[in-house]
């Protein structure tokens, strides 16, 4: 089978088209033919080794297409069911094995191209506006990367809990998305000081939660943005990571909660996972969730997948096509 396979960590170009043997399930999997593996950050900072990992490997953690064997034990599937999944290592492949707990069936209706696009960063937003900071009707939320796949699925999410929706973009093309998207406000960064816009916009009141995917370039001016005993929600680190921080500086700021959230700990439990995809395939279902698949690359190209994800060229999910 064809793959995409890291044997030295780096940039790009260390993402190198190679051919596999067919891996067998092992027990409590299954093996699934990959009609779509989705594109993350996480991919990046894997493939750079921010993130440690044994080499060489097979990255990408999310995908979508069809059961083809069931290792020992695995019961609930059958082959030809349609499944997408997330948080597996090896998806960047034709053919990849997942736990069978980690697996869930995609509806009739819902292409694959969608499953796989919704499973990490809809999930991830899910969790970000139910649980990290529970969002109430009437709060004003600040949202940076508004255009991104998670920015455009949190600012929906959000707009359904009645929150006005503040977000942050680099272009007005990407703007006009998030607004698209519900956002009631899309600062351009790159023209303006976000911290002085938020606040002229909510005429000096600050916010009860900051989400930030970028870390370093705009954790200092989000934690302004707080009001006292508000929440700093940093779950990502597309501009690098946030240096060093003497948490005393919270307390001075109005004693100040930061988190630092990953998807495992939010399903990390079976029901915990259905009850998440079960909200997000209903929404997208019913039309009442948008998932912007904004770019669609096929496998050999991954390293021009990577160089435009993190050149913040893209909007929405970015996915291989296999």
């Amino acid at each position: 089978m064809r793959a995409i396979q890291i044997a030295a960590t780096g940039g790009p170009d260390v993402l190198t088209l190679v051919d596999r043997p067919r891996p067998e399930p092992a027990a409590g999997q299954v093996l699934v033919q990959v009609a779509f593996s989705g594109v993350n950050f996480i991919d990046t900072y894997l493939r750079e080794g921010r993130y440690p990992a044994e080499l060489p490997f097979i990255p990408g953690q999310e995908a979508a297409g069809t059961v083809v064997a069931l290792g020992a034990g695995v019961t609930g599937l059958r082959e030809g069911d349609r499944v997408a999944w997330t948080g597996t290592r090896g998806a960047y492949a034709e053919f990849a094995c997942a736990p069978a707990k980690d697996v869930v069936t995609v509806p009739d209706g819902m292409g694959l191209a969608e499953a796989a696009a919704i499973m990490t960063q809809g999930l991830t937003a899910h969790y970000l506006a139910y649980d990290t900071y529970a969002i109430q009707s009437g709060d004003t939320v600040l949202v940076h990367a508004g255009a991104g796949g998670v920015g455009l699925l949190l600012t929906q999410i959000a707009r359904r809990l009645g929150a006005r929706v503040i977000t942050t973009v680099s272009t007005e093309a990407k703007a006009e998305l998030s607004r698209a998207a519900g956002a009631d406000h899309a600062v351009l960064y790159t023209e303006v000081n976000f911290r002085e816009m938020v606040l002229h916009l909510t005429r000096g009141e600050k916010l009860p939660v900051v989400y930030d995917s970028v870390g370093k370039t705009t954790f200092e001016d989000s934690l302004g943005c707080l009001r006292p005993r508000g929440l700093m929600a940093l779950y990502g680190a597309s501009s690098g990571a946030v240096p060093p921080f003497d948490l005393i500086r919270l307390s001075t700021m109005g004693s100040l909660y930061v988190t630092r959230p990953t998807l495992k700990d939010y399903v990390d439990s079976r029901a915990e996972l259905e009850r998440r995809t079960s909200d997000l395939f209903g929404w997208v279902a019913a039309g009442e969730l948008n998932v912007r698949i904004g770019h669609r690359y096929p496998l050999a190209e991954a390293q021009q997948a990577h160089r435009d994800l993190e050149g913040r060229r893209t909007t929405g999910k970015v996915l291989l096509s296999l």
